[in-house]
């Protein structure tokens, strides 16, 4: 196996999806889909496969691709149309009249509902494809049961009917259709039929199962147990079918899908190129910024990129801004529904591309991971050099009791626990966050200048306006001002504080650099908390030997000195606390600890 590709295993993502392998030509040899992408295509090169063709495959494989989609019914869809596309050596071939089935609500007067394999552009609506026959036919036995339809494929036009042309059939007479061809039913009344199941197959039949569990509980009051066991298995599978698919879409035709994500030097642009309805190709491209360029710029070079590579005949662009790319295209931004979702799973792609990107580059060379990182933070943070060495505060209190407060020290954008540091407020009385953590500060950076130790380039406050100018308040003191980049953040909506500014920077949610804050943060609040917390457990031990009448503090001493911690004096024999201090006060102590 080749280095490349045990780099791509590495990264592959866990998601549903479809993968693809390719030989050293660039030809595709088999397609495959799967709930988790990493797992699956991992089996292939960790098993000792029993079938030949298999071993042939494996050794042939020279790189792998994959779309993310969203469930694993879309990477059976998925599946099924590039196999149709491509047709790869090593998979069964799928012949396209044996596709996946749909129902279709007629474009007609009165029209009919029924199940096919068929996609005719007349004019009438289709929902699915569903890739299981069973549920198409539970969802039509539902729509029966709810709306009695007609099945005849009578042309009813007011005339004919007017004419007297037609009469009811057994259907009628069996309350399964209320006999519109005799005006037994207006077009006003079916319409209002066909709204109801049309929202049903779009998957909004809350109503309907409603409907449905009342049956099923009517029949099981009944004693009717077989018909409630079957109604309840039709709402189990009802519940659990997926009615849409953002994967096929008959009325999507022929459409190329562009989105973009980028970071301070690479743009990421995917394309999916829709064929009759279905995805028959996505690729992602790298570009490699020079000046600075805007998305705007990077995407419309891709999209005349990505036309002259793949000679796409399509004449509309889905794309998530305007774009000038000709006249010669039609230029859509998807806001809502099914154009929306297909611009969303490209955009997907797109981070997910870039994520393996990074994590090939961390497996590679990690020092080009740790540089990229600590640009992003000087470019989102706004600061004069790269924060290779930060140091976060934190405060620690409850009801003003055991003050305390933690520094914590990342060096690359890692924790470097050797440098973290405990310290127990001094000159503050009370719970006052503010001159707490002006002390800290303070304390801290004397030492460090003193002992002429590198400062870092960021110091992190947990915490908002007023935590943030005490700590300026130190660095006055020191002469630092202007030496080290300070902010604070806060807790609630992970604000970013600059001194001297009252509006906070928001970060991306999803941004490095706002997640290696957030990890300082946090390691802060745990290591404060620790400390904080084994205080507090030391004070109430030392304090409970304190309350024993005629054990005084240096009784105390002597019996730490021994015993090391109060646990273990409470664990002691009555003889081995005697050797320490004598028999009377030995008894004093024994019978406190062991008075149940």
């Amino acid at each position: 196996m080749t280095e490349e590709l045990q780099l791509q295993l590495k990264t592959i993502p866990t998601n549903p999806g479809v993968y693809q392998y390719y030989d050293k030509d660039g030809k595709i040899l088999y397609v495959g889909k799967a709930k988790n992408l990493k797992k699956r295509v991992a089996s292939y090169f960790n098993k000792n496969h029993e079938y030949g063709k298999t071993k042939v495959l494996v050794k042939k494989i020279a790189s792998i691709r994959h779309i993310i989609v969203a469930t694993e019914t879309d990477a059976l869809l998925l599946e099924n149309n590039l196999i149709k596309k491509y047709q790869p050596r090593y998979n069964v071939l799928l012949k396209d009249d044996k596709s996946y089935p749909w129902i279709c609500i007629k474009n007609e007067r009165f029209p009919r509902v029924f199940q096919t394999r068929r996609v005719i552009k007349d004019g009438s609506e289709y929902f699915g494809p569903y890739t299981s026959v069973k549920t198409v036919r539970t969802l039509l036995e539902l729509i029966k049961g709810l709306y009695p339809l007609r099945t005849c494929n009578y042309d009813l036009s007011q005339e004919k009917i007017n004419a007297g042309k037609y009469k009811v059939c057994l259907e009628y007479h069996l309350g399964n259709c209320k006999g519109p061809c005799e005006n037994y039913q207006t077009i006003g009344d079916y319409d209002k039929q066909t709204t109801a199941i049309r929202e049903i197959l779009k998957g909004n039949f809350k109503d309907s199962l409603l409907q449905f569990k009342t049956q099923m509980k009517a029949h099981a009051e009944a004693m009717e147990f077989e018909d409630a066991q079957k109604v309840k298995e039709k709402v189990e599978i009802l519940e659990n079918y997926q009615a849409k698919s953002t994967i096929v879409n008959p009325k999507i035709s022929n459409v190329d899908v562009f989105s973009i994500i980028s970071d301070e030097s690479f743009g990421y642009v995917n394309f999916l190129q829709l064929s009759l309805g279905s995805i028959v190709r996505s690729h992602t491209l790298e570009i490699k910024k020079k000046l600075d360029e805007t998305d705007k710029e990077l995407l419309e070079l891709a999209i005349t990129e990505i036309h002259q590579r793949f000679k796409t005949n399509s004449k509309e662009l889905y794309v998530p801004f305007e774009v000038e790319v000709g006249e010669k295209f039609k230029i859509t931004v998807p806001k809502l529904g099914d154009k929306k979702h297909i611009l969303e799973l490209s955009l997907r792609n797109a981070k997910y591309h870039r994520m393996e990107r990074f994590k090939q580059i961390k497996l590679t060379d990690p020092d080009k991971h740790v540089n990229r990182i600590m640009m992003q933070m000087k470019k989102d943070l706004r600061l004069s050099s790269e924060p290779r060495h930060i140091e976060c505060f934190d405060n620690s209190n409850i009801q003003g009791t055991h003050p305390v407060a933690a520094c914590v020290v990342f060096k690359n954008g890692k924790p470097s626990k050797k440098e973290y540091r405990h310290f127990n407020i001094k000159t503050v009385v009370g719970p006052d966050d503010f001159a707490s953590m002006e002390e800290v500060v303070y304390r801290r950076y004397k030492r460090l200048l003193e002992e002429e130790q590198p400062l870092p380039q960021l110091i992190v406050i947990d915490g908002g306006k007023g935590q943030l100018s005490s700590s300026l308040k130190s660095l006055d003191a020191l002469g630092l001002r202007g030496k080290i980049a300070i902010i604070g953040i806060a807790k609630r909506l992970e604000e970013i504080y600059y001194p001297g500014d009252s509006i906070p920077l928001y970060l991306d949610k999803k941004s490095e650099s706002l997640k290696i804050i957030q990890h300082l943060r946090n390691e802060a609040h745990r290591f404060g908390i620790t400390f904080h917390r084994n205080k507090r457990s030391t004070t109430a031990l030392n304090s409970e030997l304190e309350t024993i009448a005629g054990i005084g503090e240096k009784t105390i001493v002597e019996l730490l000195k021994k015993f090391k911690s109060v646990k273990r004096i409470s664990e002691a024999s009555l003889e081995e606390v005697a050797t320490v201090v004598g028999n009377s006060r030995a008894k004093k102590i024994y019978d406190n600890f062991h008075k149940k």
